[in-house]
């Protein structure tokens, strides 16, 4: 099949892309940047585009002859605190590249969301996302799409447990941590790509979201923990009060790279669980966190 795939460049994007395209199929990557695309141009049946998704008449032409796009897009920091840059990243380049694929004629469109999204919700990130979704389900019926839902992503180059692995090793184990209680069911980034996989040709994937969990529900002082367990470091999670960890959070804002923020902490007050079992209804047995890691950190 012939697939554009927007923020195809990152984490998960890079799992997919592989595997597509170990598969034969034809893969249009565009990125403001193409050097970050290395690892992939390799790939026979990838090409990789310099361009703006944000432009419609650009996502126009990426989409001509295409019969599937799939929007991996998403960040979890703005610059400020303002919601405009989750609303660019995730709900107007949704709307955009939803009226772009259903005047191309595209066929089917693969959606990433995220568990909690809610255009209610008590984030700009969870907000932005929710509206996407509202995006996603008013396309035009000759659009046919599919939402995916993930909890916490992980994997060997992940940003959530690679991080608390660099700082762990650098507080020597002592961790003041917000929100220690909120819960997650982290989900393996390649039980993702298969759920991505088993949705390319619609079927009883058509028209529906799948909320994707792992096999564990942890708090985040477990996953801390699980962590510094598998590094070999010893250590200590110091729970920190909301009022505290409210301005640890508003305090590391103005860090570079934002290792915190004031809205991750107001996504951090939902719990992040699977409510309906996507991954059983897509066939998928996920991975748990403690034993996938294990093996990549013996490998």
């Amino acid at each position: 099949m012939k697939i554009a795939i927007l923020g195809g460049t990152g984490f998960v994007g890079t799992s997919l892309v592989t595997r597509w395209a170990r598969a034969g199929h034809e893969i249009t990557l565009p990125s403001r940047d193409p050097s970050r695309a290395r690892h992939l141009a390799v790939l026979p049946t990838v090409r990789v585009v310099r361009a703006d998704v944000h432009d419609p008449a650009t996502l126009a032409r990426l989409f001509r002859s295409c019969e599937v796009v799939v929007n991996l897009v998403g960040i979890l920091n703005e610059r400020g605190d303002s919601g405009r840059g989750f609303l660019r990243a995730h709900a107007e380049l949704t709307r955009k590249s939803i009226e772009a694929a259903s005047a191309a004629k595209v066929s089917r469109y693969l959606h990433m969301s995220a568990l909690g999204a809610d255009e209610h919700g008590p984030s700009h990130y969870l907000r932005s996302k929710g509206l996407a979704e509202r995006h996603v389900r008013a396309a035009p019926l000759t659009l046919d799409w599919t939402i995916i839902r993930p909890s916490v992503i992980f994997g060997a180059r992940d940003s959530l447990t690679n991080r608390f692995a660099a700082l762990l090793r650098l507080s020597r184990g002592i961790m003041p941590l917000a929100r220690a209680g909120a819960r997650f069911a982290p989900v393996w980034v390649e039980d993702v790509a298969s759920a991505f996989d088993r949705a390319l040709h619609g079927g009883p994937t058509s028209r529906a979201s799948f909320d994707l969990c792992g096999p564990e529900i942890m708090t985040l002082a477990d996953l801390v923990r699980c962590v510094g367990e598998l590094e070999g470091v010893r250590t200590h999670v110091i729970p920190l009060p909301d009022a505290i960890g409210r301005l640890q959070a508003a305090i590391m804002d103005f860090l570079p790279g934002k290792p915190f923020s004031r809205d991750n902490f107001r996504s951090l007050t939902v719990d992040n669980i699977c409510r309906d079992d996507g991954c059983t209804r897509l066939g998928i047995r996920p991975a748990a966190l403690r034993g996938t890691m294990r093996a990549w950190k013996s490998a």
